[in-house]
């Protein structure tokens, strides 16, 4: 059994469909600090920790500002 740090809803990133539903999470060894997404398709979602920086490919796009 792994552990997460910091109780139930700080180990990770949840992910809410438009309407507000919980969809998923995404279950990392640390709290997670921040996160982006980036890549050619915008598709990577990088995520930091405090001593780590994660990237999953996901199947939606990030939004573009330019």
């Amino acid at each position: 059994m792994q552990r997460w740090l910091g109780g139930d809803g700080f180990g990770g990133v949840q992910c809410y469909s438009p309407e507000g539903q919980l969809i998923g999470q995404i279950k990392l060894p640390e709290i997670c600090s921040n996160l982006c997404f980036g890549g050619k398709k915008r598709n990577r979602l990088f995520m930091t920790t405090s001593t780590s920086l994660h990237a999953w490919c996901v199947e939606t796009q990030g939004a573009h500002f330019c």
